[in-house]
């Protein structure tokens, strides 16, 4: 992705006012591309939308959003997976990683969301 591309965006998250949240503090420099609020549909909605960067709530029935990670991240590894979630645990974040997550971030960081997409992104190159 070059840097003159917009992110395109998938927000997974069973709160609609966190996907509504999440989707104005993105909206100005990202593509907003679709929303998904739980496992099924997170990993339906990547293999229809092809987001390049889909923000991810742990709390989307814990074991199964880690096994989302893992099968959004091997059929799409130019995929970036943000884990965004309220828990701070590092056995949670291990699995997610494991799982291959590209980034594990607080919701209490939010405003480090938009400057993570961004590296990611670039990254990309």
């Amino acid at each position: 992705m070059t840097s003159s591309v917009r992110p395109r965006v998938l927000i997974a998250d069973d709160y609609p006012d966190m996907v509504t949240a999440v989707s104005r503090m993105l909206a100005l420099d990202c593509d907003i591309v679709g929303s998904a609020g739980d496992c099924s549909a997170v990993v339906e909605a990547a293999h229809r939308l092809r987001p390049d960067v889909i923000v991810l709530d742990v709390n989307l029935q814990r074991v199964r959003s880690v096994e989302a990670c893992r099968e959004i991240t091997r059929a799409y590894p130019q995929m970036k997976v943000i884990v965004f979630t309220v828990m701070d645990d590092p056995t949670i974040s291990k699995a997610f990683v494991e799982a291959g997550a590209h980034a594990f971030l607080l919701k209490v960081a939010s405003a480090d969301l938009l400057a993570t997409i961004k590296r990611l992104c670039a990254d990309q190159g």
